[in-house]
């Protein structure tokens, strides 16, 4: 075991550095992403300094992989950064407070009203077709709606 730890090549941490990488396409959430990063790097110095100590490279691959994460946690933080426009993508949302006209009628709750050239499932009383009714509130792909005074 120590022999081996003591004869590391550039392969063995491009190895490892490609492992962790192919890992990571399965799923790890972009953490395993960076320890390979830092895994390379380490076979790339060690190519550059095949005299490299073995316990030079660990002590190499712990900062590097601390760095690498660090600055990815870093990046990802300030780049996740509030929408200016929060209702892009919820166009329900949009549609609150907006009155239209009932295309099918609410039976036991469930109807349909047309938004442009699209139907949405509503839910509120039952109430017959074409009556106009007004968007209270939003509950996944429904829109609830109360009938207008």
């Amino acid at each position: 075991m120590w022999d081996t730890l003591q004869h590391l090549s550039f392969w063995n941490w491009l190895a490892v550095g490609t492992l962790l990488l192919i890992l990571e396409v399965f799923g790890a959430g972009g953490y395993l992403l960076w320890i390979g990063v830092a895994a390379a790097s380490v076979g790339v110095l060690t190519y550059l300094l095949p005299e490299l100590p073995w316990t030079v490279q660990f002590i190499l691959f712990g900062v590097l992989s601390v760095l690498t994460a660090v600055f990815w946690w870093r990046r990802q933080r300030t780049a996740a950064k509030p929408s200016d426009q929060p209702g892009l993508n919820r166009r329900g949302s949009e549609l609150l407070g907006r009155q239209f006209a009932l295309h099918e009628a609410i039976v036991s709750g469930r109807g349909k009203i047309k938004v442009g050239d699209s139907l949405w499932l509503v839910i509120g009383p039952d109430l017959p077709a074409g009556s106009r009714v007004q968007v209270i509130g939003q509950d996944g792909v429904l829109l609830k709606v109360e009938a207008c005074a």
